[in-house]
Order: C-alpha cells, then sequence, then structure tokens
C-alpha cells in the first residue's frame, strides 16, 4: 500500500471508528507510523480530523432525535452519557474517544443542543491527545 492510500485508509478507519459502527483506527495509525515513519504529524493531524467529524456524526444524530424515549432507546437505556453532558457540558467531550460511552456522549450532546463549535473542539482534542499517545508510543 501507498503511502497516500495508506493515509486514505487511516482516514476512513478514523471516521468510522468515531460513529456509532463498531471499529478501531488505532491499529490503523500504528501500521501507517510503522511503514512510514516520515508521515507522523500528517497521519495524526489525518487521524484526529477523521475521528472529529466521525464524533460529529454521532453528535448530529442526537440533534435529530426528537424526545427522550428515543434517546433513551438509542443508548439501550443507558443515561450515563446523558448525564455527564448534562452536568458538564461540552467539557465532557474530551472524553468522547473512549469505547461504548465516547459515542453515546457525543450523541447526548447533539440532543442537549450543546453548542456545535465548542462540542467539536473538546472532541477533537481528546481524540489528538489519544492519537498522540499512541503515536508516541510506535516511534
Amino acid at each position: 500500500m501507498d503511502e497516500q492510500t495508506s493515509l486514505l485508509a487511516l482516514f476512513a478507519s478514523s471516521f468510522l471508528a468515531a460513529t456509532l459502527l463498531p471499529g478501531g483506527s488505532e491499529a490503523v495509525l500504528a501500521g501507517v507510523l510503522i511503514a512510514y515513519p516520515e508521515l507522523h504529524w500528517t497521519a495524526l493531524v489525518l487521524a484526529t480530523i477523521g475521528n472529529t467529524l466521525g464524533g460529529m456524526s454521532s453528535y448530529i444524530i442526537g440533534r435529530f432525535i426528537p424526545d427522550e424515549k428515543t434517546l433513551l432507546k438509542k443508548s439501550n437505556g443507558n443515561l450515563r452519557g446523558l448525564e455527564w453532558t448534562r452536568r458538564h457540558g461540552s467539557p465532557v467531550l474530551l472524553l468522547s474517544w473512549t469505547p461504548l460511552i465516547g459515542d453515546l456522549l457525543c450523541v447526548a450532546a447533539g440532543w442537549l443542543r450543546v453548542n456545535w463549535l465548542w462540542a467539536m473542539l473538546f472532541m477533537a482534542i481528546g481524540k489528538f491527545a489519544r492519537y498522540w499517545i499512541i503515536a508516541t508510543a510506535v516511534s
């Protein structure tokens, strides 16, 4: 796989990993960095952008959920993400990278109408920090 295809795969996997679909992008990031160590910052930024956009797609889904009953059904009755988001607002999205609860936080932020710009900023910071730790460990 060449550099450009590797970066495209990284972007796609990081986007999909942040949606309600299952998947992980950490292994793809590690693979790209092992194969192309000179792409360290490019890969790190691209993975962060893809993962943040994926998180924002969950945020947008939350904006379209009409009522709490539907939200409860989508979250399988797990109110923890909703309560954390209600209590802490957009800074809780620093945890949007975490498995399982991260998706719920993004959907809850959309449903609660958290300011989208702040939501995206906190998502990006949290996701960048996670990818930076992985990239540093691989290097």
